[in-house]
This record gives C-alpha cells, structure tokens and sequence, in this order.
C-alpha cells in the first residue's frame, strides 16, 4: 500500500516563506508525476505545481516566480518552496503522486495546513 505523507505546513505572516515535503512509503519505487494541490472551503481542488520524472514542470499562474517545485527520486519525496506567500494562497495542500500520467496521479496524500496572516 502507497502512502503520501505532507509536512511543514503552518502558520506564516505574509510575505514570508515555507517548506512543504511530502513523503511516499509502501510498496513503490518511482512515480512518473508527483505535485502539489490546494484547497479552500466552498472551492475545487486546484493545481499548484507538478514535476514529472524527466523534471518537466507546470505552476499554476498565481504561484510563478514565488513557487518552486522539486523532487529527491531517489527518496521518492517531492518538495515545495513558497516563498513570497500572501493570505489568498492560505488552504489545505494536498501531495498528489501517479505512476503513469504526467499531469495528475492516483495518490494522494491527507493534507496540511497552510495559514498566511496579513
């Protein structure tokens, strides 16, 4: 069984930075796509950014040039740095990972938090 765990989500004051890792464990050696969702209450899950295991990436326009996204493969752990955060990007992150597409994966992971205070 495939596990997606998130960490280091939290609370931040605007304009400041976090970390979000997410972890796979179980019974998997490589995915082809690993990225990172979001969501509000009352809102549809979105993209925020993706990877693909040749490094190709997609963002989400609202995240260019303040996030990036990146992966250890050999860890099978795909990271996002968010930097220049404001309180519209406040929501659940969801670690989302696929073996085969390149846009979006079976897997996922249960969520954390992230807080941006104005």
């Amino acid at each position: 069984q495939v596990q997606l765990v998130e960490s280091g989500g939290g609370l931040v004051q605007a304009g400041g930075s976090l970390r979000l890792s997410c972890a796979a464990s179980g019974s998997i050696f490589s995915f082809n796509v690993m990225g990172w969702y979001r969501q509000v209450p009352g809102k549809q899950r979105e993209l925020v950014a993706r990877i693909t295991s040749t490094g190709r990436t997609d963002y989400a326009d609202s995240v260019k040039g303040r996030f990036t996204i990146s992966r250890d493969n050999a860890k099978i752990t795909v990271y996002l740095q968010m930097n220049g955060l404001s309180p519209q990007d406040t929501a659940v992150y969801y670690c989302n990972a696929g073996l085969y597409s390149d846009y979006v994966g079976d897997f996922w992971g249960h969520g954390t938090q992230v807080t941006v205070s104005s």
